[in-house]
């Protein structure tokens, strides 16, 4: 088992900046491939981000791409997400995800791919 969570979150107005962290807690960390999903209201839930184990390999959706900024520290067992020029739009509960091993990145952006999930933090942008 790995145990996921979330903090970071809060409320931020347009054009500003948040950090959110993920710690894990359970199994070894750096074999585990990260991913960042987010789901605002009335709305399904879709990915953010991803990160390979290694930390070299990183995948974001358009939406947040030149914005946003996955990374990881195995030394500490935790994922960051660096959300900068937040937009209204990016108002979601943000969930980070571990799955054992990488896979191909159009796997790695759906959800069911990943084994374990942490328990969300709310992230508010005003305009």
């Amino acid at each position: 088992q790995v145990q996921l969570v979330e903090s970071g979150g809060g409320l931020v107005q347009a054009g500003g900046s948040l950090r959110l962290s993920c710690a894990a807690s359970g199994r070894t960390f750096s074999n585990y491939a990260m991913g960042w999903f987010r789901q605002a209201p009335g709305k399904e839930r879709e990915f953010v981000a991803c990160i390979y184990t290694s930390g070299s390999t990183t995948y974001y959706a358009d939406s947040v791409k030149g914005r946003f900024t996955i990374s990881r520290d195995n030394a500490k067992n935790t994922a960051y997400l660096q959300m900068n020029s937040l937009k209204p739009t990016d108002t979601a509960v943000y969930y980070c995800a571990a799955r054992f091993g990488p896979k191909s990145i159009a796997i790695m952006t759906l959800g069911p791919s990943y084994d374990y999930w942490g328990q969300g933090t709310q992230v508010t942008v005003s305009s």
